[in-house]
């Protein structure tokens, strides 16, 4: 256990936790919504900290980060707990788990450190908090970030965007990308079936974007839960207006998973429905996910609509831009963080 950073004490030896917008008040021997955080004697712990579920090189279009170093390949770390409940979650063997009831000894232990040698030694330019959600460990998420960057490593964050205003300025500071999850475009849905809020993380995933983070948001589309044209219309306006049309949207294809095995896998057709409208609403850059092959994981020019970028599933198979990531058929400029990987895929999928 590490006493934990983001917490404020109160009267009776209850404590605080600050980490998300649920702030739990925590009684002494009890732990927080997310099972990770306990409290005892009036003092905050992770049990987590430094807890590592699972560790494995990508590559960066997995996250899914189609506009950030393309092609280059990232360390991806996580650990148990989530502040979410989804019940269709396909990592729910990590994200569900409870610490407080786990054999925290199953699990690899790894100072921040540590990952940083392991990227150095896998020459990953970047690290990825993954599967499960970075914030549950966020005094470890922000040591490794920092530390990274000491080491010009950049740092990605694959999260459901659900962190409180008071750790803003922290994860914004210290975190180069982010890919944020939007569940769907409903607080009533939010609420019934993740058990949260949608509008701090429509407020997070804004504010990283204005303080100069690499952005791209996923939405998961459920047959009959999210898929409604109206429900994409109104998020797609909300990411134009907010993100700006540069900011890269994938609309990704669900499957039945743990809790949530009624619905039918997403049809094609739906994805495409909802990447046309995507792209009524002025989006630059929209992608469909989990349909390998499909000519809309490509990228079109903006400007001529040329095809600058074919990917088949995570992999780059053609690359139309100059050095300078523009079109080299018309010119212009097309929005990406960083150069494309230059050496050949190196991965090692297990560590």
């Amino acid at each position: 256990m590490k006493e934990a950073r983001y917490y404020r004490k109160l009267d009776n030896n209850l404590v605080q936790c600050t980490i998300c917008p649920r702030k739990c008040v925590i009684k002494p021997g009890e732990a927080g919504f997310c099972r990770t955080r306990i409290n005892k004697n009036g003092v905050l712990y992770s049990l987590v900290y430094g807890v590592v579920s699972s560790i494995a090189i990508d590559p960066v279009e997995k996250k899914p980060l189609f506009h950030f170093y393309p092609g280059s390949p990232t360390l991806s770390i996580s650990t148990i707990g989530c502040t979410f409940k989804c019940p269709w979650c396909q990592n729910w063997h990590i994200s569900q788990v409870d610490a407080t009831k786990a054999d925290l000894s199953f699990y690899d232990n790894y100072a921040p450190e540590d990952i940083i040698e392991y990227a150095k030694r896998t020459e990953s330019p970047s690290i990825s908090i993954t599967y499960n959600e970075p914030i549950v460990w966020l005094e470890y998420s922000i040591d490794l970030a920092k530390l990274a960057k000491a080491n010009n490593i950049k740092t990605i964050f694959v999260t459901n965007g659900y962190a409180s205003d008071e750790v803003l300025d922290e994860i914004a500071s210290n975190i180069n990308a982010a890919n944020v999850d939007i569940k769907c475009f409903s607080e009533e849905t939010y609420r019934k079936y993740i058990k949260g809020d949608l509008k701090p993380v429509l407020e997070f995933t804004e504010y990283l974007k204005k303080k100069g983070v690499h952005v791209e948001t996923t939405y998961l589309i459920i047959p009959g839960l999210n898929d409604s044209p109206d429900e994409i219309r109104q998020y797609c306006k909300w990411h134009y207006e907010h993100l700006g049309p540069e900011t890269p949207l994938h609309f990704s294809k669900f499957y039945p998973q743990y809790k949530y095995t009624s619905a039918l896998p997403t049809p094609v057709e739906t994805l495409e429905n909802a990447w046309k409208i995507a792209k009524e609403e002025g989006l630059y850059y929209v992608y469909t996910g989990n349909v390998p092959g499909h000519k809309y994981e490509n990228t079109y020019c903006p400007e001529c609509g040329k095809e600058v970028i074919r990917r088949y599933g995570f992999y780059i198979t053609k690359w139309n831009l100059d050095e300078q990531n523009r079109c080299k058929f018309c010119g212009a400029k097309i929005h990406i963080s960083g150069e494309k990987w230059k050496e050949a895929p190196r991965y090692w999928w297990l560590i």
